[in-house]
């Protein structure tokens, strides 16, 4: 096995999952930009809008899934050379959103003091967890919507589509959300909750968009032309529900993460929020490569070559080792430069050192879990890929995050470690079942 794809390959991985990383990049640092906006506001303001957004995050989990359904299935079908009906997949993605996000948003907007009251003890926190959640409680619909349109635009490998409408929704989002906390632009001061106001208008500007763009292209291709069939659905479904389950669980397990550092320190809930969105600043365009396997895998088994598939998969793995060793460079080298971007409170600066080395660090370590559970999920090995995520995070991190943070008191610095540890226990467990081949075999 050669240490770099040869040169056509790589060129393959980088027009089609640059795009990709970009958007992912653009996500993270929107993340970014909100928590300095809102970290001059505070502790508490910081921990509140870190509570609720990952509250947030377990409530769209459902309709995440959605996007990989079908991009995979988007991909298989133009391998198999159904031009014709490659937007067919979208349409059931976009009705399977709508029946889930809707009563979904309803109960969490219902709701919201009480779920975020589960998840702290300081009434300040939770106050401002509750608004903030609450807003993004109501995008839900555009959250499912715009990842079945992804996937649709990443599975006929026009990712470009999917960058130009996620930069024009993130940049109106900065400017939106600014003015909403801080009262700028005739617009009322709201704190932190205007962040959360500000993503929500953001996110149906971009489900507009979408639509536009794929009204437009897509109609040859099946767009809305017809209702899918009960067939279709359950085919989006099989290969859809196990993934949201996973990100369902996976949101859950990351907010009691956050709350297993709640019972440490608020100080520690605070920058612990700061690493998370630092962390993912390296895991999305990790992910974003992923999601060109997925493309790339998915096309190769419809033209029945699963070799070709096989390579593929190992050669995206490459390129992320690489890319995500660079990205994490400055994290190891200027932490505290990095941190003072976001705070600069001395206490919160020493406490996120050595957490922000490991991640650096480590990312570069989770390279192959980031891809190979994206190539697998073109494969169609949803199930799999759910039920090693699922293992590796309730099974062996939370219980060991939970003794070895608040009841020994190993702090902050010991979850970080654990952590780490147990993204290169998948790393190594995703390898092995990429071996293996079973996923050459599974049809859809």
């Amino acid at each position: 096995m050669t240490l770099l794809p040869t040169r056509d390959r790589f060129r393959t991985i980088f027009l089609l999952g640059l795009p990709i990383m970009g958007g992912m990049l653009s996500q993270s640092l929107l993340n970014l930009i909100d928590a300095a906006m809102v970290g001059s506001l505070g502790q508490e303001a910081l921990a509140g809008v870190g509570l609720g957004g990952y509250a947030n995050f377990m409530a769209i989990a459902l309709v995440l899934g959605l996007g990989v359904g079908v991009q995979a299935t988007v991909a298989r079908r133009r391998g198999e050379g159904l031009v014709g009906q490659s937007a067919q997949p979208l349409n059931s993605g976009l009705l399977i959103a709508a029946l889930i996000a809707l009563p979904i948003s309803l109960l969490c907007w219902l709701n919201a003091e009480h779920i975020i009251g589960l998840l702290s003890d300081d009434p300040e926190v939770t106050a401002i967890g509750a608004d903030y959640f609450r807003w993004r409680a109501l995008a839900i619909l555009a959250v499912g919507f715009n990842f079945s349109f992804r996937g649709y635009w990443n599975g006929i490998r026009r990712t470009g589509r999917y960058l130009q409408i996620l930069v024009v929704m993130h940049i109106f989002n900065v400017i939106i959300s600014y003015g909403l906390i801080f009262g700028h632009f005739g617009l009322p001061e709201m704190g932190a909750e205007g962040s959360g106001l500000g993503t929500t208008l953001a996110m149906f500007l971009g489900t507009l968009l979408y639509f536009l763009i794929t009204w437009r292209s897509g109609r040859k291709q099946g767009f809305l032309r017809r209702l899918p069939s009960l067939i279709e659905l359950r085919s989006m479904l099989r290969l859809s529900l196990p993934n949201s389950l996973q990100q369902l669980f996976f949101a859950t397990g990351i907010t009691i993460l956050f709350w297993i550092i709640g019972q440490i320190g608020t100080a520690e809930l605070a920058v612990a929020h700061i690493l998370i969105n630092l962390a993912l600043l390296l895991i999305l365009p990790g992910v974003g490569l992923g999601m060109a396997a997925t493309t790339l895998v998915s096309h190769s088994l419809g033209e029945k070559q699963p070799q070709e598939a096989y390579r593929w998969g190992w050669d995206v793995v490459k390129v992320a080792v690489l890319l995500l060793f660079v990205l994490g460079l400055p994290f190891w080298l200027m932490p505290q430069l990095i941190l003072q971007i976001f705070t600069q409170d001395p206490e919160l600066l020493a406490l996120g050192e050595w957490p922000l080395r490991i991640t650096g660090l480590g990312m570069t370590l989770d390279a192959t879990a980031l891809v190979l559970t994206q190539a697998l999920l073109g494969a169609g090995a949803s199930r799999t890929v759910m039920g090693v995520n699922l293992g590796s995070q309730w099974l062996l991190f939370l219980p060991c995050a939970y003794l070895i943070g608040p009841v020994l008191g190993g702090g902050l610095l010991a979850v970080w470690l654990l952590q780490s540890l147990y993204r290169i226990i998948a790393s190594g467990i995703f390898a092995i079942l990429w071996k293996r081949r079973h996923w050459a075999d599974i049809h859809f």
